[in-house]
C-alpha cells in the first residue's frame, strides 16, 4: 500500500499535455490517427474516462512508448483514488488466521 496525499496525475492530463499539445496536434488529429472517437479520446483527455488494454496498445503506437506505460498511469491513477473510498479497518483478515493455524 502506497501512502501519498497527493493524487497522482489523470492519464489524460499527461496524455493531453505531454502528447497532443506538446507536439501542436489536436484531439481530432489523434483520434482519426488511432481509430477512436473524437469523443472517446476527448472523454479521456478530460478526466471522465480511463484508458484501456485496447487504447493503450494504439497510444504506444503511436507515441513510441509502451502499453505497460499508459496502463500503469492509469493503475496507479485507479489504486490511489480506490484507496482513498475503501476502509480498510472494515474489512476481516483472513490471511491473519491462516499464518496462526499454519504455524501451529
Amino acid at each position: 500500500m502506497i501512502k501519498r496525499d497527493l493524487a497522482p496525475v489523470h492519464p489524460g492530463e499527461i496524455l493531453k499535455e505531454e502528447y497532443i499539445a506538446e507536439r501542436g496536434l489536436t484531439i481530432t488529429e489523434v483520434a482519426n490517427g488511432i481509430g477512436v472517437t473524437r469523443q472517446s479520446l476527448s472523454a479521456i483527455v478530460n478526466e471522465k474516462a480511463g484508458i484501456t488494454p485496447e487504447l493503450a496498445v494504439k497510444l504506444s503506437e503511436a507515441f513510441g512508448n509502451t502499453a505497460q506505460f499508459w496502463l500503469n498511469l492509469q493503475k496507479n491513477y485507479d489504486i490511489w483514488h480506490a484507496e482513498k473510498k475503501i476502509d480498510r479497518k472494515a474489512i476481516k483478515h483472513f490471511w491473519k488466521n491462516q499464518i496462526l493455524q499454519t504455524a501451529s
